[in-house]
């Protein structure tokens, strides 16, 4: 008897998937739970588990395919491998992927109800989206297709984007020296994220420097004996997200979104962390990290971060985030202006650590400093407030009782 293996839920919004690495070849013995397969997304990478014990009897899917959720990607024999294992169907994708590509699909009717956001849209303006062609999924209406129908182009086929200028040849022996790699789903929907962050939003950022001897002898007093409390290491990030939330509390326009012409002010903070894999940087979430205590911030990250290291992370660890943190001073960055993780509306740069000769009290000190970088949507946040964002981070990094106090 031969259990299917399909493409698990992805997690909202998720439609399809790209087959990273088969980790099972056909007439390999599998156990229960154990990894057969990679799934990469545009949010990111999962491994899917074999159901069953037994043998993998077939693969139907080859690595690089893109496969939609609920398609049948394995088939797993129960009990010992069989005389004859089934060979996996390559040449029937090889083929298809050989053929001619199809023109990309025009906006089309369907029974499928709109996009909530596209709903919203069509009823402020009185649009019937019934007479609206969607580009969406199965031809789904989205809030661009109730756009364009607001501008009367809304029946004519979605604009495609330009075509990128084609490469030029390599020179000479250049060409034999190159390496091509297809890139991966996630590393495509990074590039077009931050692409279209910097098209969309108004973004500006605004410095500041923060002298971190206050929190470095803090930490050094206390990081022994707050190990063995907690059984996590204290490192910065727990402080910096302190520093933030109480931050986003007294300027709460750093912690919404705009949603059209509405501005949805969030309640809550939940602070994405910026994390670097081989495969690209992915943004997991503390979700309440206001609500939350340093240490159960500093045991979060750490599981956030080993899941992301592992390929581990699920969709919930991904969604949700209302303004993240990049730390690219672990990789001895000095100052940069890191790009909005969008819908946000601001990020945090971190970065290294620097002795630098600086005025106290009228004396000149060596002092620990960081540059800290505030990129922000100038559409929604104005420079007065990011200032003051950024101030109130070093004020509570420079004076660490605050964070105590809630001042």
């Amino acid at each position: 008897m031969s259990t299917e293996v399909r493409v698990p839920t992805l997690g909202e919004s998720v439609t399809e998937a790209t087959i990273g690495q088969w980790f099972k070849k056909v007439g390999d013995a599998v156990a229960a739970d154990e990894p057969i397969v990679e799934l990469e997304t545009d949010k990111v990478t999962i491994e899917v588990p074999a159901p069953v014990s037994g043998t993998l009897e077939a693969i139907s899917v080859n690595e690089g395919d893109t496969v939609e959720v609920g398609a049948l990607i394995a088939a797993i024999a129960a009990g010992a491998a069989p005389a004859k294992a089934v060979e996996k169907p390559a040449e029937a994708p090889k083929a298809k992927a050989e053929e001619t590509p199809k023109p990309a699909a025009t906006p089309t009717k369907t029974e499928m109800p709109p996009a909530p956001s596209a709903a919203k849209l069509a009823t402020e303006k009185e649009v019937d989206t019934t007479d609206v062609a969607g580009s969406g999924k199965r031809g789904q209406v989205l809030k661009e297709d109730v756009m364009k129908a607001l501008e009367g182009t809304g029946s004519a086929p979605a604009a495609q984007p330009a075509p990128a200028a084609a490469r030029a040849p390599s020179q000479g022996e250049d060409a034999a020296r190159e390496e091509r790699v297809k890139m991966t789903r996630l590393r495509q929907t990074i590039a077009k994220r931050l692409k279209d962050a910097q098209a969309t939003a108004a973004m500006l950022t605004t410095f500041n420097e923060v002298d971190m001897k206050p929190v470095m002898d803090l930490r050094n007093a206390y990081k022994d004996l707050f190990e063995k409390k907690h059984g996590v290491k204290l490192g910065f990030m727990g402080f910096f997200t302190k520093a933030v939330v109480h931050a986003l509390k007294e300027i709460p326009a750093v912690n919404a979104e705009i949603d059209g012409t509405d501005i949805i002010y969030k309640n809550f903070a939940h602070i994405g962390v910026a994390v670097g894999t081989d495969k690209g940087l992915v943004v997991p979430v503390v979700r309440d990290a206001d609500q939350m205590t340093i240490a159960e911030i500093e045991k979060e990250i750490g599981r956030l971060g080993r899941a992301a290291r592992d390929g581990q992370l699920s969709m919930a660890d991904m969604q949700g985030g209302t303004f993240t943190i990049s730390n690219g001073g672990v990789y001895g960055s000095l100052m940069s202006t890191p790009i909005l993780n969008a819908p946000q509306s601001g990020i945090l740069g971190m970065h290294k650590i620097q002795e630098r000769p600086v005025v106290v009290d009228g004396q000149i000190a060596i002092r620990p400093m960081m540059y800290l970088a505030l990129s922000y949507d100038h559409r929604i946040v104005d420079g007065k407030e990011a200032v003051t964002f950024l101030v109130r981070v070093k004020e509570s990094l420079e004076d660490p009782q605050r964070l105590v106090l809630d001042l």
